[in-house]
């Protein structure tokens, strides 16, 4: 391995014993490129060629308040591969928050769980007081990565080979861009959505493969709300308004405390890719919270969606959590949240909705085959958590038409990241490829990249390759082809 470590950025970060800043959660600030990358265990993969991309909550500076691990600075983890060679670079999101921090030498905002008056400076995003740190999600569109915050900010491009800084994207409204933006395939197209404190509350657009805002509409809500994903198939979009959402009353107090509000249905948002206000049709179903959805897809007069219903989306705060600390794990504990693969299916003749749960067991963070974005699709992969924890420790692979599925245990302290589907060159079948994964092993305190046949999927990894020092845990990713990258779309 050949590494080169770029210039230190500045930091005042204190070492801490927090959860979510302390083991695998603890933040690392070297950048690096790395080329040429050891080998562990088996051999790379000559079959594939492109690159995945993990986000990071990475916070550079000392909190002012409460730290929550969603006030991290973004940092993108990337590893490239191509005729069975690896390479890996990272680097921090230099957003306009992460910038003036530079300047300043510390921390300019509060956090999540901060309350009016910690901040310095005005804030941004849904919320109002926060930095946006572009750090949440991460995908690519027109030959870009586009990282993202989860409360809205604004969207930022990066080279998707180099990571180049490319500054924030030309296409972006004022109105800012949710996390979950979500890239079709086989059109280029990104569709995104928006929302706010302010009427309409929500906005929905469509950018083509070229970085061109071809569409832009409001989708009216009756007051705030907290949609954190969306979903597409084929002709429509499906965005969400769902019964978890800041109290109204402590709203206009200035203080963003979220609940459930009793008595109110879930209710989904079914428009044309390209309609207008007046052409959604709103579909009500049991009430939830869904932090992300997989894919949708027509069938006949339905749009048949899947994703992550959970059964106690405010639930209590954690007993054994450090002091202070409770509620805010309670809320990253998915054993506490409860999310279970579900099925929408909203019949758009007769209005009506039908829906299911397809396990039982507790799991999230899905991905699938993306070339089946938007299309009829039959294989789901699914990540497991450590009880109390935002910690990934397993992977689940779903047979949706037959109701099978298997399982990838990791070993006790080594942690997993968001694991995207990746076909091989040439793929005959949807699940010819790989599921991709940036592992934490807090037992050697390393990390490393690891493989997995989706054709053999229970067999584990087929490839373990080191990464040249211990990343933090974080939030989602991607992986693109590198025709892609080229292309702006999947070759039909």
């Amino acid at each position: 391995m050949k590494m080169e470590r770029l210039p230190p950025v500045r930091t005042s970060l204190l070492p801490s014993n927090h959860p979510y800043l302390s083991g695998p959660w603890t933040p690392q600030h070297e950048e690096v490129n790395a080329t040429d990358l050891e080998v562990i265990e088996g051999a790379i993969p000559s079959d594939i060629d492109g690159v995945y991309v993990r986000n990071t909550e990475n916070p550079a500076q000392q909190p002012l308040g409460r730290h929550h691990p969603f006030d991290g600075d973004g940092m993108l983890h990337l590893i490239s591969f191509k005729d069975g060679k690896a390479d890996y670079r990272n680097r921090f999101v230099r957003t306009r928050g992460f910038e003036a921090e530079q300047e300043a030498g510390q921390s300019l905002w509060g956090g999540l769980m901060d309350g009016p008056g910690v901040s310095l400076r005005p804030g941004f995003g849904a919320h109002g007081g926060l930095k946006d740190t572009a750090s949440t999600d991460v995908v690519v569109h027109g030959g870009k990565i586009v990282s993202t915050f989860y409360q809205c900010g604004e969207a930022y491009w990066l080279d998707p080979e180099t990571l180049e800084q490319g500054g924030v994207a030309s296409w972006g409204p004022l109105d800012g861009v949710s996390a979950h933006t979500k890239v079709d395939e086989a059109t280029g197209e990104l569709l995104f959505f928006n929302y706010s404190k302010y009427a309409p509350y929500m906005h929905y657009g469509v950018v083509d493969r070229h970085g061109k805002l071809t569409h832009y509409v409001p989708v009216p809500l009756p007051g705030p709300r907290l949609p954190h994903d969306m979903a597409f198939s084929a002709n429509y979009s499906i965005l969400n308004d769902l019964p978890v959402f800041w109290d109204e009353d402590l709203l206009k107090k200035g203080v963003h405390a979220v609940r459930t509000h009793p008595g109110i249905p879930s209710r989904f948002a079914v428009i044309p890719r390209y309609g207008q206000a007046s052409d959604i049709k709103w579909f009500e179903a049991d009430p939830t919270y869904v932090l992300h959805f997989l894919n949708a897809y027509e069938d006949g007069d339905e749009v048949v969606m899947d994703g992550y219903f959970q059964e106690n989306p405010t639930p209590r705060p954690l007993p054994d959590a450090p002091e202070g600390l409770g509620h805010m794990m309670a809320f990253l504990d998915e054993h506490s949240f409860l999310p279970k693969l579900h099925r929408w299916r909203f019949n758009l003749k007769t209005g009506k909705t039908t829906e299911q749960h397809l396990d039982d067991r507790i799991l999230e963070f899905g991905m699938f085959n993306q070339r089946y974005a938007g299309k009829p699709y039959r294989y789901a992969y699914s990540t497991k958590t450590r009880p109390g924890w935002f910690l990934f420790t397993g992977f689940v692979k779903h047979d949706l038409e037959t109701g099978e599925s298997w399982e990838v245990n990791l070993a006790e302290g080594r942690y997993a990241s968001e694991s995207p589907f990746v076909p091989r060159i040439d793929a005959k079948d949807e699940d010819d490829g790989y599921l991709v994964s940036f592992i934490i092993d807090e037992n050697r305190q390393t990390s490393e990249c690891v493989l997995i046949d989706c054709k053999r999927f229970d067999a584990g990894p087929v490839c373990r390759i080191a990464l040249p020092h211990k990343i933090s845990s974080g939030t989602h990713s991607v992986w693109a082809d590198r025709a892609f990258i080229r292309d702006g779309l999947v070759a039909a």
